[in-house]
């Protein structure tokens, strides 16, 4: 039987396991009674490293990066020799 997860607006969330028949039905907390609504979120079918976990469990929110900081994190210059057939301008030379 699968582990669905359920909110309940005074208690929070709790997990059950349910058949999928009654998945998407509502259900009563264990510890008020009251009707808890499933709580849908993505399976955990990759594996990620703890601290990604974690931050993702504390619902931790990315860091805002303005361009400035982009610009000097990337000081490492890419030197390609690419040929470009100016008779094709659609082609991009490898």
């Amino acid at each position: 039987m699968p582990l669905y997860e359920f909110d309940c607006q005074s208690c929070g969330t709790f997990e059950k396991f349910r058949s999928m028949s009654e998945a998407s039905k509502p259900m009563l907390c264990p510890t008020c009674q009251a009707e808890a609504k499933r709580v849908y979120s993505v399976a955990g079918l990759i594996m990620t490293p703890q601290s990604l976990r974690t931050r993702i469990d504390q619902s931790a929110e990315p860091r805002i990066v303005n361009r400035s900081e982009v610009k000097h994190s990337h000081t490492h210059k890419h030197h390609h020799n690419h040929h470009h057939d100016h008779s094709r301008p659609w082609m991009i030379g490898h």
